[in-house]
């Protein structure tokens, strides 16, 4: 039978029991401080509701008191009324498309989520050789711009495409009538129906001609390979046919010619067999190409000219008189010989803006008959011609030109003789801007006509001689944009839209094919012949070899892996981007070498805070023009007497105040020349530098950046050059990788992902970073958050200097320390890099190690282990204790300290509706107060895995890609999964060559490295 007695837990209820109940009923004894989270006393006063009625209503308890560490946005789902048939909800669809921009180009394949192309990977099909490179992978973020012409303009006020057709037609008229000149200014096109319509359009107009203009010009080697070939064209070269490489002064590795040369560079320098390429690089600034070089010489682009006549005169046997300094000549004559005797499998480039030396470049290639100058299939991505621009610029200023119309340039930003185009536009009758933006041109242009986003557009392209590619729009326009093709066949008289007169055009290109299937692969290979030719070389040798020394600083121009031309200068991902030389981001600066830095007392100095400070400098060249307060990067590897300036940065219009950085370095492009002679003084004031890397060297420590020489790989065992780090066990030295602090999980039931990384082939271009941007919603942070080390890449590339010539003989200087006080004064002299170090590039993210040191601290539990290798986050639970990153020895761990979407502070493009189009929705964007980091893009192998799943199928080797391994041209990042034994990773991971970051700590990482091999 039940009890009816009444219990008591204390006197105090007995005697009290009002007070007592309420105190029981009340679950948080002291109010908790929710008014800094949930809103203020004025917002809460007027509802009716309390904060702990509101706090029931959602179930809070006690955990509200985290919520200002995980705090995040609710957002409503609205569903399709009418869901279209082929968008399947969750399921990405991909298209193939090339983009061309008059500077970047590659054969892409788009990734769109419910109609919103929000990643480009590379297009891996048969035939579509160019792959995308980091500015190519940002240029999805640039398609949602905020800042885009989102209309045409006449005049600076808003206007109709139809008032903008009569316009231009009356102006046509007008100067038809008047006998006035008309004129197409246009990038270079690449495109056969471009062409042929620009071709329509000066037969009905007989005063117009056609004027391409490339803002970072190739005209001289265009000129020369027009005089030996007959064609206006560029060699396509094809590296992983050569077995030695000499550079002199060209970055092909960068944008030289336009890039795109890494894939085939990378196939030869990974050792087979015993063998690999060697590669020579003689260069004044320290470029990606010299970084990858066995050999690398820095000299002045006045010696880099008599060294080409030295080649020269070694493979041909000519006896040109040289006047190279004696400390290159030796090395120059051993490239020239060993040049020489590869014959057929030797190759020579050069970057030199002469047409002489291009002339040489083409004749010694044609008498060693290399293999991998290639003729047949010429590159047609640069047109340009220096001297019909400069006459452009003269009959503008005399007032010859009626209307000019222009598209894809903007000269008044990228010209150095600025001033006077603008001058001379204000004696043009009619000047129209085709431009995405309203850039610097487009502001003082008649009109500004507001064309679409590449993924927008229909177009075709030729980018080698015998193939063809098209251009296909992935989402409809976002604003009131109009192709600059349109508005031509409007001019032309013709009916239909671009994509009708693409269609009709691309039969005569396809032969063998059809429309349908072409846009379906995005690329067709038809053939093409070889050229020959010949010219006066030994003329072009002698004038060649009278080039002098100038007697003040020879400044040498070039364009950064980020920024390239500066076209997407208002992109936030490429402006965070780290060089890969210099590791500095939101910044251009002159680059000087470590003796000139002394004699004018220029430098750098790390702070306090971990920022990178440098000092001033003036650059002035003759006629007065001049560039104040430049910052200053003190680099290694640069050639003395000579500084480096890029170009692409300094822009004002069409950015946010945030993207406008840097200083113009095109106003210092004189006659389009990328050496200029002059001064360089130092300036008042300090600059504060957004560096994320402030180690200079490895100071020996070899077990980071494992190398070894060919001949060493080929001739010793691989415990001597691959040595496996040594670990105290009951006193006795063990090797590492036989100690385990944990129990090991049996992990060869189901996938178990690697990622390997290959650190020869890895050039430290960038594209990783930025297509796991894209991929992983990665904020930006800005430039001095990052200088205050709080960058949030989930991958980085370490770059590395030696401090000696050689890493080798870091090691080696490492191993002779005696006694402590020799260890302290060696190693503090070993922070500081070399005259001309050696380099190493070396990817680094989450190691998903397997015995993790940061899941075993997280008292929360937020990261785990997966069955499949992954190292895990969950968000949601994390409350940003940090113990992890502190725990991490590969600090790859990267925390929240602010809330970067929708953040007035961080106006980039997670601050409007229209930059967040870009973020994967298969990939949540994180709060402030959380950690996070690399995810092996974990929702790309569960997406392979469905895939196969739902297809009844087994997964097959190269499925399973992570962002950074599917935007990696070179090779030198492979994923997969290792229980598939068959599988490449699999073979990777059993490599002698293979090693663990950090191996000695025993945490058994997932990703796994690739000694590099140097054919010194």
């Amino acid at each position: 039978m039940s009890s009816n007695k009444k219990y008591w837990k204390s006197v105090e209820e007995l005697e009290n029991g009002s007070i007592v109940e309420a105190l029981r009923n009340n679950e948080f004894v002291e109010a908790i401080p929710t008014d800094e989270f949930l809103g203020n006393n004025d917002a809460m006063s007027s509802s009716s509701t309390s904060r702990r009625d509101f706090l029931k209503y959602v179930g809070f308890s006690t955990a509200a008191a985290t919520l200002v560490a995980c705090e995040g946005p609710v957002h409503k789902s609205i569903p399709y009324v009418l869901q279209p048939e082929q968008i399947i909800p969750g399921v990405a669809d991909y298209y193939a498309t090339s983009v061309f921009d008059g500077f970047d180009f590659a054969n892409l394949l788009v990734k769109t989520r419910e109609g919103r192309p929000i990643k480009v990977d590379n297009n891996t099909i048969s035939g579509a050789k160019f792959t995308a490179n980091a500015r190519v992978h940002a240029s999805i973020l640039s398609l949602y711009d905020n800042m885009r012409l989102k209309e045409p303009k006449i005049e600076g006020k808003s206007a109709t495409w139809a008032a903008v057709d009569t316009k231009i037609k009356a102006s046509l008229a007008d100067a038809k009538a008047k006998g006035g000149q008309v004129v197409l200014l246009t990038n270079t096109l690449a495109s056969p129906s471009t062409e042929k319509l620009i071709g329509e359009f000066i037969a009905s107009n007989p005063t117009a001609k056609h004027v391409v203009y490339d803002a970072v010009s190739s005209s001289e080697a265009l000129d020369a390979f027009e005089t030996v070939y007959g064609e206006r064209a560029l060699v396509d070269y094809d590296f992983s046919k050569a077995s030695l490489i000499v550079s002199v002064g060209a970055d092909f590795l960068g944008d030289w010619q336009g890039g795109g040369y890494d894939t085939s560079y990378a196939q030869g320098r990974i050792p087979k067999n015993g063998k690999m390429s060697r590669h020579f690089q003689l260069e004044a600034n320290m470029t990606l190409s010299g970084a990858a070089a066995d050999k690398r010489l820095p000299m002045s682009v006045a010696n880099q000219k008599q060294a080409l006549v030295h080649i020269y005169n070694i493979v041909t046997g000519s006896s040109v008189a040289v006047s190279l300094d004696a400390k290159f000549k030796s090395e120059v004559t051993k490239a020239g010989q060993q040049l020489k005797a590869a014959g057929s499998k030797g190759v020579l480039v050069s970057g030199i803006q002469d047409k002489n030396a291009q002339l040489l470049v083409l004749a010694i290639n044609q008498v060693l008959a290399s293999e991998a100058f290639v003729t047949s299939g010429t590159r047609q991505i640069r047109k340009g011609s220096n001297e019909k621009v400069a006459q452009l610029l003269k009959d503008m200023n005399a007032g010859s030109v009626h209307t000019l119309i222009m598209s894809g340039v903007n000269p008044v930003y990228t010209l150095a003789d600025s001033a006077s185009f603008v001058g001379g536009l204000k004696k043009v009758q009619t000047s129209v801007a085709f431009s995405i933006k309203e850039d610097e041109t487009a502001l003082v242009s008649t009109v500004a006509a507001a064309v679409p986003h590449y993924l927008e557009s229909w177009g075709d392209l030729s980018l080698t001689k015998g193939t063809y590619s098209l251009t296909q729009p992935v989402i409809r326009p976002l604003f009131d944009t109009k192709q600059f093709q349109d508005v031509l066949m409007s001019l032309n008289g013709l009916t239909g839209t671009f994509y009708d007169y693409v269609k009709a055009n691309s039969a005569s290109f396809i032969s063998g094919s059809t429309w349908n299937s072409v846009l379906h692969d995005g690329v067709f290979v038809g053939a093409s012949s070889a050229l020959s030719g010949s010219a006066d070389y030994a003329a072009a040798a002698a004038e060649l070899a009278k080039s002098k020394a100038s007697s003040d600083f020879e400044l040498v121009l070039y364009t950064k892996t980020g920024m390239g031309d500066g076209q997407q200068a208002n992109n936030p991902w490429l402006q965070e981007f780290p060089d890969p030389i210099t590791r500095v981001s939101w910044d251009n600066y002159v680059t000087v070498s470590n003796e000139d830095a002394k004699k004018l007392g220029l430098s750098n100095e790390i702070v306090a805070n971990g920022g990178l400070d440098g000092s001033y400098a003036t650059i002035a060249m003759a006629g007065g023009v001049k560039l104040e307060s430049v910052p200053v990067i003190v680099q290694p590897g640069q050639a003395v007497g000579t500084i480096g300036l890029a170009l692409g940065y300094g822009r004002k219009a069409a950015l946010k105040e945030e993207m406008q950085v840097g200083v113009n370095a095109y106003s210092l492009y004189k006659g389009f020349n990328d050496v200029q002679s002059v001064t360089l003084v130092k300036a008042d004031g300090v600059h504060e530098f957004a560096c994320v890397q402030g180690q200079k060297t490895l100071m020996g420590r070899g077990d980071i950046i494992k190398e070894t020489s060919l001949e060493i790989f080929n001739t010793k065992d691989a415990k001597i050059w691959n040595k496996v780090p040594m670990v105290s066990l009951n006193h006795q030295e063990v090797e590492a990788t036989t100690v385990d602090l944990w129990d090991s999980f049996d992990r060869s039931v189901g996938h178990h992902f690697n990622l390997s990384i290959d650190l020869n082939a890895c050039t430290g271009c960038g594209a990783c970073v930025i297509a796991c941007h894209a991929e992983n919603n990665v904020p930006v942070v800005g430039k001095s958050e990052v200088r205050r080390s709080r960058d949030m890449h989930w991958l980085r590339i370490d770059r590395y200097y030696s401090s000696e010539s050689t890493f080798e003989g870091d090691n080696e200087r490492k191993e002779n320390i005696a006694g402590l006080s020799s260890s302290l004064s060696t190693f503090n002299e070993m922070e500081k890099a070399g005259d001309n170090p050696q380099v190493s590039f070396q990817p680094v993210m989450c190691q998903h190690c397997n015995h993790a040191p940061c899941e075993t601290v997280c008292p929360v539990a937020a990261t785990s282990h997966g069955r499949q290798g992954q190292n895990q986050m969950a968000y949601n639970r994390c409350v940003g204790t940090r113990y992890c990153a502190n725990n991490c020895p590969y600090k790859v761990r990267r925390f929240n300290w602010f809330l970067y979407n929708k953040n007035s502070e961080f106006d980039y493009h997670m601050n409007d509706d229209l930059g967040r189009m870009v973020l994967n929705p298969d990939v949540n964007v994180r709060s402030r107060g959380v950690m996070e980091k690399c995810s092996m893009c974990i929702q790309m192998t569960q997406a392979t895995i469905l895939k196969a799943k739902r297809e009844g199928r087994a997964i097959v080797d190269g499925e399973f890609q992570t962002a950074c391994s599917n935007a990696c041209s070179t090779g030198a990042m492979v994923f997969g999964d290792v229980n598939d034994t068959e599988s490449q990773v699999a073979k990777l991971a059993a490599d002698d060559r293979m090693y663990h970051l950090l191996e000695h700590v025993g945490t058994k990482p997932n990703v796994i490295y690739h000694v590099k091999v140097r054919n010194t």
